[in-house]
């Protein structure tokens, strides 16, 4: 359509794509047909331009040092100036001194539609990884949805004077069918799934395939796809690559469950005889701990005849160690030194049993008494006996009341100068300067002076 100018006596035109269902369209003067003639190119300076939303108006200048381009995206209605066409300012003020027609390609290129193309797979042989002897005939088909976005990218990809859309699909579909063909036949060494089974991964595959196919019909194509719906992958199950394959599959299952299931018997087992094992050594613990808090509580209700059985076996002791080193000489009080009986080593012995037997006796009538003097129902505690550990020998002995010491003092085996030590002291000391054994010693009458008898004279 067009409209009358006064200052050229000539009509302008009126620009505008009217189409309803188009992806690239080429706009043509009114009354031309597409190419007759140079005419259907030329635009008359002052024309109108309308653009709708979601499109892009693009005008291709063919020149001596190439083709220049300018694009008016929608939505746009005004007059063709150089103020909203700045490559035309050049080209109209030199070429056409301003009134002229000039000569323009203008194509409009719809960004808001959405295409979709159907695609079909034709069968061609999967091959599972593990028997690679066996083809299995394979088909897919489905949908895939695009648009362009960059418009730029897209014209430097495509001759916009030669473009046909149905050659386009055509292109598009063999793409993809390409890139899906590639991923289903990949798909049994990507996911580990036996080729039999492959129908039921589409979803997988989809998810595969659609990064795939966006990036590379972006790059060849200047698309951009939204999706990619693969609506199903068919098996040719009455072919023999895929009874072969299926009889081999399920004989290598069968296997599998069979050593699991065997594996899991084994596991179970496993676990059974650990648990008893593990019930048998908690019940051993359970019992031995009853049967230690049952020995400490009769230890306890019997503790001063525990109490005296250990004192008789610590004194039964130091007499044998006594005993032993009177008989090799280590008391050093007299005697030979050789073979043959030390009268001074059997005295000390002698007396360190008394003294022994003496506390023992002590102890016994102690706990006696106070097992008489005890009432139903309470345990008194036990008397405290000071008692004192001697060394002899080097050797730690007793420990002994001071009854004892009485009798060690008596015997000549226990001295001032001898080293004792008891509960609470911190070092040993000599038993003269300990002032509580002073009465130990004090309580020893002196020695008897010596006397010689004179020998009772012969008998005549």
């Amino acid at each position: 359509m067009g409209f009358f100018d006064k200052n050229t006596g000539g009509f302008m035109d009126e620009i505008r794509c009217d189409e309803q269902n188009y992806l690239i369209w080429k706009w043509h003067p009114k009354g031309t047909k597409p190419s007759s003639n140079k005419r259907e190119n030329a635009v008359r300076w002052g024309s109108s331009l309308r653009v709708r939303d979601g499109s892009v108006a693009a005008f291709v200048y063919k020149q001596n040092n190439g083709a220049m381009q300018d694009f008016i995206e929608g939505p746009f209605d005004q007059i063709i100036n150089t103020r909203n066409f700045p490559v035309l300012a050049s080209i109209v003020g030199l070429a056409y001194d301003g009134g002229t027609p000039f000569q323009a390609e203008i194509y409009f290129i719809n960004l808001a539609r959405v295409l979709q193309v159907k695609f079909a797979v034709p069968f061609f042989d999967v091959y599972d990884p593990r028997f690679l002897d066996f083809g299995v005939p394979t088909a897919a088909r489905g949908t895939i949805t695009f648009r362009i976005s960059d418009y730029r990218e897209f014209v430097k990809l495509h001759r916009l004077d030669e473009f046909n859309l149905d050659a386009f699909k055509t292109q598009i579909k063999d793409a993809v069918t390409r890139y899906v063909k590639s991923a289903v036949a990949n798909a049994p060494a990507d996911f580990g799934i036996p080729a039999v089974q492959i129908e039921r991964r589409i979803a997988e595959i989809n998810a595969a395939v659609f990064p795939l196919l966006s990036q590379r019909l972006k790059e060849n194509f200047g698309v951009d796809v939204s999706g990619v719906d693969i609506a199903a992958i068919e098996i040719d199950k009455a072919s023999e690559g895929y009874q072969q394959l299926k009889a081999v599959t399920l004989d290598v299952s069968t296997q599998t469950v069979q050593a699991q299931a065997a594996v899991n018997i084994r596991n179970l087992e496993d676990q059974q005889r650990i648990n008893a094992e593990n019930m048998a050594e908690t019940l051993r613990i359970q019992r031995e701990e009853a049967q230690y808090a049952q020995h400490k509580t009769t230890q306890s209700g019997n503790f001063a005849a525990y109490q005296l059985e250990t004192q008789g076996a610590i004194g039964i002791a130091g007499a044998q160690a006594l005993g032993q080193m009177g008989e090799g000489g280590a008391l050093g009080m007299g005697g030979n030194s050789g073979d043959g009986m030390n009268p001074a080593a059997m005295m000390a012995g002698m007396a360190m049993g008394g003294a022994i037997g003496q506390n023992m006796a002590g102890m016994m009538s102690n706990m006696m008494g106070g097992v008489q003097q005890q009432t139903p129902g309470t345990t008194p505690p036990p008397v405290p006996v000071v008692a004192y550990h001697v060394a002899v020998g080097g050797q730690p002995t007793g420990p002994y009341d001071l009854s004892a010491l009485k009798q060690l003092v008596s015997s000549g085996v226990f001295t001032q100068d001898s080293l004792v030590w008891k509960e609470g002291m911190a070092n040993w000391q000599k038993a003269g300067g300990v002032r509580e054994l002073t009465q130990v010693f004090s309580s020893v009458p002196p020695e008897m002076p010596s006397s010689e008898i004179p020998p009772i004279p012969p008998q005549a």
